[in-house]
């Protein structure tokens, strides 16, 4: 599913009232429809009392809408206006006349005092108040009201986004409206499914509003959701060199961990070969614990890396595989470091660069800029606020923009770790992912990751798809791990076990997934 910025959105009610003369009355009565729909089918509304804050804005002519199709309906119904009512224009006005000539309870909220009571008595609230539209920290009257419902424990219903939520970062402005669900319009705009405002939205409901397939889809829309694609199917007459062949350059002697999580990982998630080039002094010892993996040792370093002397050897092994991933536990060794830099400018093979391997080529991005082959950057914020020069907080301020801009400067697709992991593309694609849980924040983690991307290209997937289905299984597997050990305490290994079931149920239950979006987001 396409997601929206905000000024996009903008441009899409344009063009479906230009276009296909869907009108802004109309857009806002389907508007108004989806989101009473969804009060009635989560929360009923026979002998419910039902407060809804307006804004003066579009939002609040949004929350209008709702508040007559409950009061037809039955339920009893209070509106409290933010603002200047003479600010209402268009749809929105015309929504607050029909209000007000059907005599719903309608007052001026200037002292939220007055609320308080009204409030208590309430059932349920609809939060309407500022919609994707805030570009300011909320302050005054407005915070004071949005302070007062989520003390209230009320359920509470917002239109559009959580008020308080910037509409293209996700940022709070200073407060937020805690919904239980929200109705978002068109499309989900990126506050609705960045966090901290994913998590401020709880239920997310997306209804269309009547925009056609052509204005849903438009290829202009760059960011999308990562939704599962089809799992190519294994044939019968088959054998282990259909499934992907991987060299692995990975582990020193104080790391043995992620070489053996990354190159184990790869063959749980169904890939065929696993080639892991790692120093001669450890080899035996990742070996004891994983031996389906074919080891390539190296000439260690002084410390126990892997030596610049292998790099030829590696280059030729490296023309006899299907794709190399490069950095787990490689330690940052000063000859290491030169190694990879040099190996990136040279390897013709696909290419997946992690953990010590993106600090390596942080220092000479010259070294990955003109490959030919595909290259794979899975920075977390860390690595990607040292690879942009920025500070982190920028980068949590404008994650999107700066990932496409870096994805296009460095000629690679980047996948940024963490809470909805994002993948870009140098074509300024965007996908965010919703598999995965705060449990999988664990050492070994990226690893176990780095070995499901390399499985998924091994099962036959074009390199774009297997990026982002390799972020999307390795959720999944998580959230697997989750359900069966809890969050607390989930290690690396529950992942990587977890991949054999997560496989299983991605071939058995595609098709619901696929449907509802992964059980985070759901069509009306």
């Amino acid at each position: 599913m396409k997601i929206c910025r905000v000024n996009e959105m903008r441009q899409l009610d344009c063009r479906a009232i230009e276009e296909f003369g869907i009108t802004q009355e109309l857009l806002m009565e389907n508007a108004g429809q989806a989101a009473y729909f969804t009060i009635i089918n989560e929360f009923g509304l026979q002998n419910k009392d039902f407060v809804i804050f307006c804004g003066v804005g579009n939002n609040g002519g949004d929350g209008l809408v709702v508040a007559r199709k409950l009061y037809s309906n039955g339920g009893r119904v209070t509106v409290f206006i933010l603002g200047d009512r003479s600010k209402f224009k268009g749809a929105a006005k015309l929504n607050f006349e029909i209000v007000q000539k059907l005599q719903i309870k309608m007052l001026d909220l200037n002292d939220i005092t007055s609320t308080m009571e009204t409030v208590q008595r309430s059932d349920a609230i609809i939060d309407a108040i500022f919609g994707t539209g805030l570009d300011r920290e909320v302050k005054g009257k407005h915070k004071d009201v949005i302070d007062m419902i989520n003390k209230s424990r009320k359920t509470v219903f917002s239109i559009d986004i959580a008020s308080g939520i910037h509409g293209d970062t996700g940022k709070i402005m200073g407060t937020a409206v805690k919904a239980d669900y929200t109705i978002t319009f068109g499309l989900p705009k990126i506050g609705n499914l960045l966090y901290p405002g994913f998590a401020m939205g709880g239920k997310l409901y997306v209804t269309h509003i009547s925009f056609p397939p052509v204005i849903q889809h438009d290829d202009e829309l760059k960011i999308a959701t990562n939704d599962p694609e089809p799992m190519p199917a294994r044939n019968q007459d088959t054998h282990k060199g259909n499934y992907g062949k991987v060299l692995f350059i990975a582990g020193s002697s104080n790391y043995l961990g992620a070489p053996y999580f990354a190159a184990l990982s790869f063959l749980k998630a169904g890939g065929g070969l696993s080639f892991l080039a790692t120093p001669e002094t450890v080899s035996s010892f990742i070996g004891n614990k994983g031996s389906e993996i074919i080891f390539v040792p190296q000439k260690p370093t002084t410390t126990g890396s892997i030596g610049l002397e292998n790099k030829e050897q590696l280059l030729e092994f490296s023309e006899n595989v299907d794709m190399v991933i490069m950095g787990p536990g490689l330690s940052l060794h000063k000859e290491t470091q030169t190694l990879v830099r040099k190996l990136s400018a040279e390897i013709r093979k696909p290419l997946l660069i992690d953990g010590d391997g993106i600090t390596a080529v942080a220092g000479d991005w010259d070294c990955i800029k003109e490959r030919k082959a595909p290259t794979i950057l899975t920075p977390h914020m860390g690595e990607m606020a040292r690879m942009t020069s920025q500070k982190i907080d920028d980068i949590t301020a404008n994650k999107i923009d700066i990932l496409q801009s870096t994805a296009l400067e460095l000629n690679s697709i980047i996948v940024l770790k963490g809470a909805h992991t994002l993948i870009a593309y140098p074509d300024r694609r965007v996908f965010l992912n919703l598999s995965g849980n705060p449990g999988m924040a664990t050492a070994g983690s990226g690893d176990v990751l780095t070995g499901t991307i390399a499985a998924m290209f091994g099962l036959g997937f074009a390199m774009d798809d297997a990026v982002r289905t390799g972020v999307f299984v390795h959720g999944f597997a998580g959230d697997l791990a989750a359900k069966e050990k809890g969050e607390d305490g989930m290690i690396a290994g529950d992942i990587m076990n977890h991949l054999p079931a997560c496989m299983k149920m991605y071939r058995d239950e595609y098709h619901s997934m696929a449907k509802d979006y992964y059980h985070k987001i759901f069509i009306i």
